[in-house]
């Protein structure tokens, strides 16, 4: 999970017709008919024939992360990376069906092929990759978030409360790696306290419960947008990394997801989707796979 730059603005997500809704789990069930966008059928050829035989894109979605991912009053997912996804699956001629779930049970239900693709903002890196195969569409920083007034600085925040969302990689790789540099210069280790959801976490810092947190740089400059004064960034971005679709080792779907994401960004559908919620920086012109370190 992780923009070059601080947004100056996010525009408001519009809501989805989303149908279908179950409860399954503490999760949901959402169906969604697909975007008017034509398939490409050099994607379509390139499908798993199970895959192309059920007619659906099964994906795994936490949906707690805005204005990427997250939930409509009537409790539906929607977000940029939500809109984005459900055109790759109009590409491939495919119905989208979403399962909201945690974020830390969806590689591992990509992995088992409970879901064809995970859509969470997932940071592709090394060590995610031992378990899926991305496809990547996207380059996201990461910044950091105080309450206004406060000054934090995310290079020395030794013996600080730091808030992160859970299993994600603010929480096990870059916060530690910094608290850890604390420790080895003779100070005080960063106090990494993670929550199950980035909305909990972002609350923590606007009641004071912590001195800050990290999370994506799209994530963190909605949140202080939306927060009424109340937080404020702490430094500028860093650590830009590929965005990527989780896809199953087995399932042979990479291939023509990223046929449909190049596709997007061809006909010019996938910047129009990053410009309409202002998170154009971020976009890139090919789409690759397992291109993160």
């Amino acid at each position: 999970m992780r923009l070059k730059l601080i947004l100056p603005a996010l525009v408001a997500a519009t809501a989805l017709a989303l149908t279908g809704c179950v409860n399954n789990g503490g999760g949901g069930n959402t169906t969604t008919p697909a975007p008017t966008i034509a398939p490409d059928a050099a994607a379509v050829a390139l499908l798993p024939e199970a895959i192309k035989t059920s007619g659906e894109l099964s994906m795994g979605v936490d949906a707690t992360y805005p204005p990427n991912e997250y939930k409509d009053a009537a409790g539906n997912p929607i977000g940029w990376d939500i809109e984005l996804a459900n055109a790759v699956a109009a590409k491939l001629g495919l119905k989208p069906v979403w399962n909201v779930a945690a974020f830390a049970n969806i590689i591992p239900s990509v992995k088992g092929d409970k879901y064809a693709m995970g859509v969470s903002s997932f940071t592709d890196n090394a060590e995610r990759q031992a378990s899926v195969t991305f496809v990547d569409y996207y380059q996201a920083g990461i910044l950091w978030a105080s309450a206004a007034g406060k000054t934090v600085n995310p290079d020395d925040a030794c013996g600080l409360k730091v808030a992160v969302q859970a299993t994600t990689y603010e929480h096990t790789d870059e916060v530690p790696a910094k608290s850890e540099a604390c420790v080895k210069a003779g100070k005080a280790a960063i106090n990494i306290v993670p929550f199950d959801t980035q909305d909990a976490a972002t609350t923590a810092v606007s009641l004071g419960q912590v001195d800050a947190m990290s999370a994506d740089s799209p994530v963190t400059a909605y949140a202080i947008a939306q927060s009424k004064g109340k937080l404020q960034a702490a430094g500028a971005s860093f650590d830009v990394a590929p965005y990527g679709y989780a896809l199953s080792k087995t399932l042979g779907l990479d291939k023509a997801v990223q046929a449909a994401v190049q596709s997007l960004m061809d006909d010019g559908t996938y910047l129009a989707i990053l410009t309409k919620y202002g998170v154009q920086d971020g976009a890139i012109k090919s789409a690759t796979i397992n291109a993160g370190k």
